[in-house]
């Protein structure tokens, strides 16, 4: 059996897979309930100094389904814990002492004053948490009170308040960084800069995920108004995955951990993120949709997957794929595909054909009795047919041998590597010559 427990940045725990900083965590009794379900740890609810925290009572959440009522993402507009910090500490010190096994961090947000974490700093350590994580990401209502997000965009402000932290506490400092940013690798350069020995990323993106037409108020709508709030959920994936793997390819953060936040929800999410660099994963979309019982389909997916493919412990997946994420322009381009249609798979739907036809390059024809084929004079091998077809691998792209004629171009398929660096057509290349 593949082994899964982790080594977070010192910090232990029986598997791979933490509950985020939000609603399931902002309590001794969900916390409890989490590590009875099988939860490698926790990121208690952001903890903070300001009194005035008051929560709506009205919907906090906005939410983007599916066709199918399927939870595609969540904007919510709460912020942090409203309850006291003397009762969140207790209970933090309570569950660490019952489950000694489990990671226990503790998300912190406090006014960007050394003082105030010089303050706050102690109280957590005194509860035995393994580790703290700055909530430099979250997008609104704190924010403009000038922490959060407000904090996370600027990278001086991270590498700041990472090294006060740092010279306060014995424990492993975690970054939680924004995605609201132009180049995330500014922000995690700056938290390491500072310190930080470790990252955690996506925090929510600011968003509005919908208008009530008639109130004409965007959603959540509170007495007649609404505001932006985090988005999160799988719709936010493909972002969280791409700024994971920009942190784990940048020389100067290559290889510092990272836990990774962000539509998580299945095993598989887990590995891929794991084989983008990240070496932990944080959930709370899943959890908030499902429960926390999803947790046993993920410790046994990903258990079964890595025995399948040989992989011992979790660090022998992690960053496997990084080699492979490139720039556009050192992909091979003498790589030529045509897409193939399983006749017998076939429903004969006919959305390949609309979709080429209307939107891509008339690649695909059909014939009177509704049969559907491929014009490889046509195929520029977009895959927009793989992608709209609702019968999985009945499209499928087929690679031409190099030596074979493509029909598209007339030109000969070369087995070399050519990419857009060196491409005669490429203007830098010529200007080079």
């Amino acid at each position: 059996m593949a082994n899964l427990a982790s080594d977070f940045a010192g910090i232990k725990s029986p598997n791979p897979f933490w509950l985020a900083s939000a609603p399931p965590t902002d309590k001794e009794y969900n916390v409890t309930r989490a590590f009875k379900a099988g939860w490698g740890g926790v990121v208690w609810k952001t903890l903070g100094f300001d009194p005035h925290i008051v929560n709506v009572n009205g919907p906090r959440y906005g939410v983007v389904h599916g066709a199918d009522r399927r939870v595609l993402g969540i904007n919510n507009i709460e912020l942090i814990t409203d309850r006291p910090l003397d009762v969140n500490l207790r209970e933090i010190k309570q569950v660490k002492r019952d489950w000694p096994d489990r990671a226990m961090v503790v998300s912190l947000m406090v006014p960007c004053e050394e003082e105030a974490w010089k303050r706050i700093l102690p109280m957590v350590e005194e509860t035995g948490a393994d580790g703290v994580e700055l909530n430099f990401g979250c997008p609104h209502g704190m924010s403009e009170r000038g922490m959060g997000a407000a904090v996370g965009q600027v990278p001086e402000y991270v590498e700041m308040v990472a090294r006060w932290c740092k010279a306060n506490t014995r424990m492993p400092v975690i970054v939680k960084l924004t995605p609201n940013v132009t180049d995330i690798r500014h922000s995690a350069r700056a938290a390491f800069k500072g310190g930080a020995d470790a990252v955690s990323l996506i925090n929510t993106v600011n968003s509005i995920t919908g208008v009530d037409l008639d109130l004409m108020a965007p959603e959540p709508t509170i007495d007649g108004k609404g505001t932006h709030g985090g988005y999160c959920g799988p719709a936010v994936r493909p972002i969280a995955l791409n700024m994971v793997a920009e942190i784990a390819r940048d020389p100067e953060t290559a290889g510092k951990p990272v836990s990774a936040i962000g539509g998580i929800g299945t095993w598989r999410d887990a590995a891929e993120f794991l084989a983008l660099g990240a070496s932990n994963t944080q959930v709370c979309t899943a959890a908030m949709t499902y429960g926390f019982g999803i947790i046993k389909e993920m410790t046994a997916g990903l258990s079964r997957w890595m025995d399948e493919k040989g992989y011992e412990r979790v660090s022998d997946v992690v960053a496997r794929a990084v080699p492979n994420v490139t720039d556009w322009q050192h992909l091979n381009l003498n790589y030529v595909t045509k897409a193939r249609i399983d006749q017998d798979a076939c429903i004969q739907c006919g959305r390949c054909y609309a979709a080429c036809e209307d939107t891509s390059h008339q690649a695909i024809a059909m014939t009177e009795d509704r049969r559907f084929e491929v014009i490889d004079a046509e195929c520029v091998a977009c895959n927009l047919c793989v992608n709209v077809c609702p019968v999985e691998d009945c499209i499928t792209m087929e690679r031409l041998p190099a030596g074979t004629v493509d029909p598209r171009t007339g030109k000969t398929v070369e087995p070399g590597y050519a990419n857009w660096t060196t491409h005669p057509n490429n203007p830098m290349a010529k200007a080079a010559e």
